[in-house]
């Protein structure tokens, strides 16, 4: 049994009942209650290790009942979830004079409470260590999961089912609120807070948008204020609308050579400057100038980051911003930028809590604003990652491929170390999990030797181990360790240490690995793809089509319409090779107007029709020259497939050379395999 209890102080019970389900499954002891003297009931009665306390009680606010529990228990960690709270001085209060550990904005999700309750101990405490088998049998962890998926469906399945009569019974509030009844609108108040508090955790996001602008509007009449009718019932109209609607599945990414830009600002022509930069740059942007344009716009389509002003409408109104689109279902993890004036900390840390990894000055320039969208195309839209886990235990390696698998992570699993070199040359893996005991060379050992190799020394690694003391953290990192996970493993957690790595990772090999004007990948690195893409072609028994480019007569466009013109055709060739191809082909800028492209499992036919696609949709594309004067561009290529022309990369690249020479020399514009 786990040893770490949790007050859950929340007084929405459908809230208490799906967050408490999920962490009893995860192995927490959870004693919930839904008031402050329940709260101190359970204080009383039962010594716990940490508090989740939300911002709105009955009788009194969250805030109000940690100032009271600090007089008898000023280091309890503390988690404080609300809806609101969102400004500066209210974050002072809450973390530097109440010292709540980490403010979790409403909607929020369980496992993201998980996560942020699983940073609260020092170590983990979920649960004690097994044996030195370590991981679960894999078929066990599957029932597990299964029951709590299945658990977790059921309660959301339930709520859904009782959404339309909480809003019938908000309408009749409403309607009693409307003839004077101050009693039955406090009631609708709460009803709707609860709403908007917790139906994004369900699943239900529009629903918890729509109440959040009903509460607005119903806050002043809490207050005394005549009711608005027109307002609550402009208001109301809506929530009922979205309560009767089905959780919509996340929409897929547009399958074009740009990416997409929200622009969320009240400046007309700062918007119509980035409609400009964005043609500049190769970046389709989109525009809003409220919190519920810019929502509807992000529903209504693909949309790859958001660039918002900090200020909109009024101080730090930028953040409101976030956190509606943030509460939308499909776009928890939608990149954001923010823009402003003035460079202050404590600014800067208000947009970090909202979500924003970038913070651009105002005004921007063109390089800003294309650095910023490359950086959330490429987070919006990742390349497959690959991930290497070794493991002397088939069921741990099992396990943890089945939590980390998916459309963005590939799972490589050895279960022998002593083959790891061979491995790591033929898998190129972008993160290594390294079990700590294993028979031969332990996790640390080989830590050490990749940290003594220099083409493995950046390679980020994670160690899993059931022993957490000093000794073993201080050996850890000194080996040369990233990181490190406790065993049984976490799914949550797992994921969570893992997606954060990877992130770092890709951030520092897109500036050191990829050409600043096309965003392919450079001459070096597109080699270790390319080997890595062979390697992978030789064990499937499938061919590699190896792909030289060239545009055609580059010299005379640069002489005849200025080397900027010529700088926007590289670019836009850049971005259809990036766009048009699948996420396990490589590509990449050879060198000046060169590029190269891999592409595993085609043959000379279907890699020439896929290059004449792209070739047709290039020539179609009208430039214009530095003094305005349109032109069009094609582009030569020669075609290699292994193994029937080679079965090593310099073998294919002489033979795809020799053939774009020969398709330069019958004419240009034209493809040769």
């Amino acid at each position: 049994m786990n040893s770490r209890t949790l007050l859950f102080l929340e007084d929405d019970k459908d809230l208490q009942s799906l967050v408490g389900t999920f962490l009893r499954e995860k192995g927490y002891r959870v004693e919930p209650a839904r008031s402050a003297a329940e709260a101190q009931a359970v204080l009383a009665r039962v010594p716990v290790d940490a508090a989740i306390v939300d911002g709105l009680l009955p009788g009194m606010t969250g805030a109000d009942f940690i100032r009271e529990l600090r007089k008898t228990q000023p280091k309890l960690p503390i988690l404080f979830a609300s809806a609101f709270w969102k400004d500066l001085k209210s974050h002072e209060l809450l973390t530097r004079q109440l010292g709540v550990v980490r403010i979790i904005h409403k909607p929020y999700k369980p496992e993201e409470l998980l996560v942020w309750v699983n940073q609260l101990f020092p170590s983990p405490a979920l649960p004690p260590p097994p044996p030195p088998e370590a991981l679960e049998e894999a078929e066990e962890v599957d029932v597990e999961v299964d029951d709590l998926a299945a658990s977790l469906a059921s309660l959301n399945a339930e709520y859904g089912a009782r959404l339309k009569e909480k809003v019938a019974a908000l309408e009749a509030l409403l309607v009693r609120g409307r003839g004077g009844d101050a009693a039955a609108l406090e009631e609708a108040y709460t009803v709707v807070h609860k709403l908007h508090g917790t139906a994004g955790s369900y699943g239900f996001a529009e629903v918890s948008i729509r109440a959040g602008q009903l509460e607005a509007v119903l806050l002043p009449a809490r207050a005394g204020a005549p009711v608005d009718v027109a307002a609550l019932d402009a208001s109301f109209r809506p929530l009922a609308a979205a309560a009767s609607v089905p959780v919509k599945p996340a929409a897929a990414p547009p399958q074009s050579s740009e990416g997409v830009l929200l622009v969320v600002d009240e400046d007309a022509k700062l918007l119509a400057e980035a409609e400009r930069m964005g043609r500049q740059v190769g970046v389709g942007v989109v525009t809003a100038r409220t919190a519920d344009v810019a929502c509807e716009v992000a529903r209504r389509q693909w949309v790859d980051g958001v660039l918002v002003h900090l200020d909109l409408g009024g101080p730090l109104g930028g953040l409101a911003v976030a956190h509606a689109l943030r509460a939308e279902e499909s776009l928890p993890v939608l990149p954001l930028a923010v823009t402003g004036a003035r460079d202050v900390l404590e600014e800067r840390v208000a947009a970090a809590h909202a979500g924003a990894s970038l913070f651009l000055p105002r005004p921007f320039t063109a390089r800003d604003f294309s650095a910023a969208a490359e950086r959330m195309v490429a987070a919006r839209r990742p390349e497959r990652a690959r991930v290497m886990v070794v493991d002397d235990d088939p069921d741990a390696i099992a396990a943890l491929t089945q939590a980390l698998a998916s459309d963005q992570i590939e799972v490589v699993g050895l279960n022998d170390a002593h083959g790891l070199m061979e491995a790591l040359a033929q898998h190129r893996p972008d993160l290594l999990l390294l079990d700590v005991q294993m028979p031969g060379p332990s996790g640390f050992d080989l830590c050490r030797i990749l940290r003594s190799t220099p083409e493995w020394q950046e390679l980020p690694v994670l160690l899993i181990t059931a022993h957490l003391g000093l000794e073993f953290r201080l050996a850890a990192f000194q080996a040369g360790a990233d990181d490190y996970l406790s065993k049984p493993v976490l799914r949550e957690e797992l994921r969570a240490r893992v997606q954060a790595r990877l992130e770092r990772t890709r951030l520092s090999r897109e500036r050191a690995e990829r050409d600043g004007l096309t965003g392919l990948l450079l001459r070096r690195p597109f080699l270790d793809g390319l080997r890595a893409r062979l390697a992978e072609s030789r064990r499937q028994g499938k061919p590699l089509a190896l792909c030289f480019l060239d545009v055609d007569h580059f010299k005379q466009v640069n002489d005849r319409y200025g080397h900027l013109a010529g700088d926007r055709v590289l670019m836009w060739l850049g971005r259809l090779l990036g766009a048009r191809f699948r996420r396990e082909d490589v590509r990449g800028r050879w060198g000046g107007e060169e590029f190269v492209v891999g592409l595993l499992g085609e043959d000379a036919g279907s890699a020439s029709e896929i290059l004449a696609r792209t070739a047709a949709e290039l020539s179609e594309m009208t430039f214009d020259g530095d003094t305005g004067e349109p032109f069009h561009v094609t582009f030569s290529a020669g075609i290699a497939v292994s193994p029937g022309d080679g079965d090593t990369v310099e073998a294919l690249l002489r033979t795809a050379d020799a053939r774009l020479l020969r398709a330069k020399e019958n004419g240009r514009n034209r493809i040769e395999a």
